[in-house]
């Protein structure tokens, strides 16, 4: 586990290599920086790739020697609510090559947004890695009738008596200051708030400035002219587990999703849901991007109905039934870290890893797994150690049960007027890649919720209601 884990952190060290710098003329220059269509047409035909050459250079219009910068690529044609991502390849020489796939027709704009410079890049990702103190956790622990609030955390530097919340086989930890005359197993809830600490530099901190973050490059571009052309094949194979998903998996649609790699098949009405969801143990586990597809649920099927667990507030675990169809939907938190400003229990927390351990499996139970968002401020060994615990656990229960269906969803974008030291999309992006990697030989099924956010340009940590729709409708593809 731990060369594993070693071994991704080396492969992400030579992809983000240091790029010190002293002032930001140097750093890449979203204006300076140049865009060239390859071989242009005055028309082009459904299904074609379109190409586009990307040539950095810093603010004094040099150009720049290295890649590595944090860009994103889209098209879209608004009359027709439509977006796709395009594919952005470095070159490591200070070019790129930007790859659309010009999935309808009509009239297309395309768009390529400097999110970070390479400089940017290197520092988050150096600051990423030295504490996991940019989040403060704060215990409480039961005392009679009233709380007891201690210091917590993933690592704590403190010379005070530990209470220890250790998963031995899984290597996971997590402690809290013990208070006085009060037992460590006393814990029953949380909170956290973003610490004052930054491991940036004044100069760094300038690139993440709002202004400085998601400047269009390619501004003067006219749109492109895109023709069906009589080349159009239909996709013929049904979406499946197992599939290989591609980088953009699909386009959107006047608000529709439309994957690029497999046959769906529409199920929005709540008859078709219900058929689908018969006989179904599903069981949702992660964030609150997660925990959005349960409310979507209670929206849309009135037969699902909301069971009491006792327990109140927004990170509580959520039950949907319905006794009549023998429907069972859970959700529940993927536990430490989960950071926010309210409080939540830990009373039944456990790690996803041991919650699929707890699931006998068979050919109508579902789990479905997000984690990334709240990892996002922490050294990267805690997710890639997380995310092989879960590897492990799913090849535990594919012996157990091997028709237990398991489906990944990509963390989405988010907003980035956020703090971009501990929230930037960047370090979803690495989280991303992570997962394909580890996951890439299981038998689930992926959900790119990172490629359908761009393609929709929503932004937003909790992505709009018709973007869950278009989830759960590619999820409900692949168990139906």
């Amino acid at each position: 586990m731990e060369l594993r884990i070693e071994g991704i952190r080396e492969k992400l060290d030579q992809l983000f290599p240091p790029r010190p710098f002293t002032h930001v003329t140097s750093t890449t220059s979203a204006t300076h920086s140049t865009a060239t269509i390859l071989s242009p047409k005055d028309t082009y035909c459904k299904g074609d790739q379109l190409d586009v050459l990307l040539e950095v250079r810093d603010h004094l219009g040099r150009r720049k020697p290295y890649g590595g910068d944090f860009l994103r690529a889209r098209m879209s044609s608004p009359a027709l609510q439509a977006g796709a991502s395009g594919k952005v390849s470095d070159l490591n020489n200070g070019t790129y090559l930007v790859s659309f796939t010009l999935f309808w027709e009509g009239q297309v704009s395309l768009s390529l947004l400097l999110i970070h410079p390479s400089e940017g890049v290197s520092a988050l990702w150096r600051a990423r890695n030295q504490g996991y103190d940019k989040v403060n956790f704060t215990g409480y622990f039961a005392r009679g009738s009233s709380w007891v609030p201690s210091k917590c955390g993933l690592t704590l530097h403190v010379n005070a008596e530990l209470c220890k919340y250790l998963d031995h086989r899984d290597r996971e930890a997590f402690y809290c200051v013990r208070p006085p005359h009060v037992p460590c197993e006393a814990l029953t809830h949380m909170t956290t708030r973003n610490a004052n600490i930054s491991y940036l530099t004044k100069e760094e901190w300038s690139l993440f400035q709002r202004v400085n973050m998601g400047v269009e490059i390619m501004k003067n571009f006219s749109s492109i002219k895109v023709l069906p052309c009589n080349k159009s094949k239909n996709i013929e194979t049904k979406c499946q587990l197992g599939m290989k998903t591609p980088f953009p998996s699909g386009y959107t649609m006047e608000k529709r999703w439309i994957a690029a790699f497999c046959k769906q098949i529409e199920l929005n009405e709540p008859k078709n849901i219900n058929n689908c969801l018969k006989r179904k143990l599903i069981y949702l586990m992660g964030d609150s991007t997660l925990r959005q597809w349960i409310f979507y649920f209670q929206k849309v099927v009135k037969t699902l109905k909301h069971f009491d667990l006792h327990g109140a507030g927004a990170f509580e675990t959520h039950m949907l039934l319905d006794a009549e169809r023998h429907t069972l939907i859970q959700w529940k938190k993927h536990s430490h870290p989960i950071v926010t400003q309210t409080r939540y229990s830990v009373k039944v927390d456990n790690y996803i890893p041991r919650e699929i351990d707890r699931i006998a499996g068979d050919r109508d139970t579902v789990i479905v797994i997000t984690i990334g968002q709240h990892f996002r401020p922490f050294p990267i060994n805690l997710f890639a150690r997380r995310a092989i615990n879960i590897q492990r656990a799913i090849e535990r229960l594919f012996l157990r049960s091997p028709e237990t269906k398991v489906i990944l969803k990509s963390e989405n974008t988010r907003d980035m007027a956020q703090n971009a030291e501990i929230f930037s999309d960047f370090h979803g992006y690495i989280q991303n890649l992570i997962i394909r990697d580890i996951f890439m030989d299981l038998n689930v099924g992926i959900i790119d919720a990172w490629d359908m956010t761009i393609a929709y340009d929503t932004n937003n940590i909790h992505p709009p209601d018709h973007v869950i729709r278009n989830q759960i409708n590619m999820f409900l593809n692949y168990i139906c």
